[in-house]
């Protein structure tokens, strides 16, 4: 049953979501607030995507500006269009950029697809294999003696260009259809976890293949290439993949921000070389991290191919370009953000009536500049925690309690703990600017 155009399972994983103070996985396209000027360029780029070309886009905003929204609000709309996705977190001592093999690593444990919310891969490679035995059987009939002979040469047909960039990928991928098929499923699983770049296979499921060693930086970049070919021919549409918080490089030892400064650089190069067909590459930053010494700007060759002029009014910005900006909310966007959280809420309630009634427009103004203010009037910084008080703290009790009015029961506190680091700093600089004098600021020792 779907109600307004949401189901009851997406409203629930949406306000469950909000409930914790975290950006929802779904549904971001009934709360995009601020974002229509982007969906024509962001359309056209990934049916180029789809098409055989490939893209890279770089998002900047400050903390609070919506990156991660934006990114997982793209991601949805890539899955529309069919798409396989995957968001990384960039970090130092989990997934650092310069090591090319561990972000690949995270990108086949992050797969997702329409279907599969995440850990696809080993259903996208069999989905492959799959198909290939589909295509052979398309083409026109066959008995069970040259079935294997005419899937093995399609297989080698469709590998024939991953092979002379990636020849191990290729020859697991046939030790894996070999072992699958023969019911040897303890080899099969080694083989598909070295595909999808783990560490510490046994040297036995490697030597089936005839493979040796792990994975390393320079063997990513091709595994990437036949993990896009084993999409495409899957019927994807191609792979959108977010490198999440890459500002981080900022906060690394030089030597570390410098190799993985470079290793962007090679990445974005080989995306303009047309190696990676159907890839949509796409990573946040904060403006610090576009403009500073400390990040891009420390490498001439990347700065130059980021580079975007962003000296006109904010309404002209060219949302084809390279990089891109988010301007974070107004005062007017949060209440608009807000009021579509509380109609979605109240989509199948059973309060609906008295949820518009007691939490209408003018009481969620209120809310939102009284959580803004009390993050020092940082707006931009305000969505998490105001969305998060609108539904646990407001909503919740409004359907649940027919005598709750938020206007006489509730009263807005923050708590340092329930706030990230940027949003208590925040508060902090508001309090400092509260103060009237250095004697009305208290200090801990």
């Amino acid at each position: 049953m779907v109600e307004n155009g949401i189901s009851p399972r997406r409203r629930r994983e949406i306000i469950d979501a909000l409930r914790r103070g975290t950006v929802p996985q779904q549904g971001l396209d009934i709360m995009a607030v601020g974002l229509g000027s982007f969906e024509t360029a962001i359309d056209n780029e990934l049916d180029a995507t789809r098409n055989g070309a490939a893209q890279f886009k770089a998002v900047r905003g400050e903390y609070g500006s919506g990156k991660t929204f934006f990114s997982r609000w793209l991601t949805e709309r890539a899955k529309r269009k069919n798409f396989a996705t995957a968001e990384i977190q960039i970090s130092e001592t989990e997934t650092p950029l310069y090591k090319l093999e561990k972000v690949y690593r995270r990108i086949v444990e992050n797969l997702s697809t329409p279907t599969v919310p995440s850990g696809a891969f080993s259903e996208v490679i069999d989905g492959w294999l799959y198909v290939l035995g589909q295509d052979v059987q398309a083409a026109g009939p066959v008995n069970s003696d040259d079935l294997e002979h005419r899937t093995e040469e399609l297989l080698e047909k469709r590998l024939a260009s991953v092979s002379k960039e990636a020849p191990a990928f290729a020859m697991a991928l046939r030790a894996y259809r070999q072992m699958s098929a023969n019911g040897k499923n303890a080899e099969a699983d080694a083989l598909l976890a070295w595909l999808g770049g783990q560490p510490h296979v046994s040297a036995s499921a490697r030597r089936t293949a005839g493979v040796r060693g792990e994975l390393d930086h320079f063997g990513a970049l091709g595994f990437l290439q036949g993990l896009l070919t084993v999409l495409r021919d899957s019927d994807y549409a191609g792979l959108v993949l977010v490198l999440d918080e890459v500002e981080t490089l900022q906060r690394m030892r030089s030597d570390v921000r410098e190799k993985s400064l470079n290793a962007l650089r090679q990445l974005m190069d080989e995306v303009d070389s047309g190696r990676y067909p159907g890839l949509y590459l796409l990573m946040t930053g904060t403006p610090a991290f576009y403009d500073g010494q400390q990040g891009v700007q420390r490498l001439a060759p990347l700065a130059q191919r980021l580079h975007t002029d962003f000296g006109s009014e904010a309404r002209f910005d060219n949302p084809r370009a390279t990089q891109i900006r988010l301007h974070g909310f107004t005062p007017e966007s949060l209440v608009e953000l807000g009021s579509r959280v509380r109609d979605i809420y109240a989509t199948g309630a059973h309060s609906a009536e008295r949820i518009h009634s007691v939490v209408d427009d003018t009481y969620i103004a209120g809310l939102a500049a009284a959580v803004a203010g009390e993050l020092g009037s940082r707006t931009g910084v305000a969505p998490r925690v105001f969305l998060k008080k609108l539904v646990a703290d407001v909503l919740d009790r409004v359907d649940q309690f027919p005598e709750f009015d938020p206007r006489k029961h509730y009263k807005l506190t923050l708590s340092a703990s329930e706030l990230t680091d940027v949003e208590r700093e925040a508060q902090t600089r508001g309090d400092l600017r509260a103060a009237s004098s250095v004697d009305d600021v208290d200090l801990e020792f």
